[in-house]
C-alpha cells in the first residue's frame, strides 16, 4: 500500500516544520512548501506560480496550511490599506489557493484531510494586532464553510488555533506584547511546536473521522469558547 502524501505550507520552519517532521514519523510522504529552504519554493499568494510549482506532485492526501505572517503591531487607526492587503493575501487567500488546488482531487478520491492554521487571535482579537486577528478569524470561518461543503465527501477540514508558541515568528514579537499574551495562558507558559504537531498529526489521519469544520484550540487553557 502506497504511503499517503502530505503538503505542508510554511514547512521550512516553526509550526510547519514541526508538523512535517511529525507526519513523516507517521509514515507519510511529506513535501514542504515555503518561500525558501523547502522542497518547493514558491509564494502561496501567486496562484499561477503555485499551480506550476506543484504540477509534478500528483495527488495530495493531507494538506496542512501553516504558512502565515503576523503583519503590523500597531493600533487599528494607524494601519494602512497595504497592511491589510498583504496579511489577508498571505493568511487567507494563500490558504484558499492551496485548498482550491488540492481539495478537488481529495474529493474525487473520496478521502482527504485539510488542517488549517488560525490563532487564538482569530477568536479573541488581540489589541494592536487587528490585521492579524481579522485574517485568522477569516481562516476559521473559511474552514467551517469548507467543512460543511465537503462533509459527505470523505474530506475533513479542520482548523488549529494555537496560543503563543515558541517559534521563529514570535522571536520578532515585541517583548511587552509577548509577555501580555503569555499572561493570558492559565498554564503559565508558551507552547512548544511539537505539541501543536501532535494535534496536526491526529487531524491528518484516520483517527479523526466524525469531526469537520471544527476549531481545535491548543492554548494552555486560554480559550474561553
Amino acid at each position: 500500500m502506497n504511503a499517503r502524501t502530505a503538503l505542508v505550507t510554511g514547512g521550512a520552519r516553526g509550526l510547519g516544520a514541526a508538523a512535517a517532521e511529525r507526519l513523516r514519523a507517521d509514515g507519510l510522504k511529506v513535501t514542504t512548501l515555503d518561500l525558501e529552504a523547502a522542497d518547493i519554493c514558491v509564494d502561496i499568494t501567486d496562484e499561477a506560480a503555485l499551480r506550476h510549482a506543484t504540477d509534478e506532485l500528483g495527488s495530495i492526501d493531507v494538506l496542512v496550511n501553516a504558512a502565515g505572517i503576523v503583519g503590523p503591531n500597531k493600533p487599528l487607526p494607524d494601519t494602512v490599506r497595504d497592511d491589510w492587503l498583504r496579511v489577508l493575501d498571505v493568511n487567507v487567500l494563500g490558504t484558499v489557493n492551496t485548498m482550491r488546488l488540492f481539495v478537488p482531487g481529495m474529493r474525487d478520491r473520496g478521502w482527504g484531510r485539510v488542517v488549517n492554521f488560525a490563532s487564538m487571535a482569530g477568536k479573541d482579537g488581540n489589541p494592536n494586532l487587528s490585521v492579524y486577528s481579522a485574517s485568522k478569524a477569516a481562516v476559521i470561518a473559511l474552514t467551517k464553510a469548507a467543512g460543511k461543503e465537503l462533509a459527505t465527501s470523505g474530506v475533513l477540514v479542520n482548523v488549529v488555533t494555537p496560543a503563543v508558541i515558541a517559534t521563529p515568528m514570535n522571536e520578532t514579537t515585541a517583548p511587552d506584547v509577548l509577555e501580555r499574551l503569555t499572561s493570558l495562558i492559565p498554564m503559565g507558559r508558551i507552547g512548544r511546536p511539537e505539541e501543536v504537531a501532535e494535534l496536526v498529526a491526529f487531524l491528518g489521519s484516520d483517527r479523526v473521522s466524525f469531526s469537520t469544520g471544527a476549531v481545535y484550540d491548543i492554548s494552555g487553557g486560554r480559550a474561553t469558547y
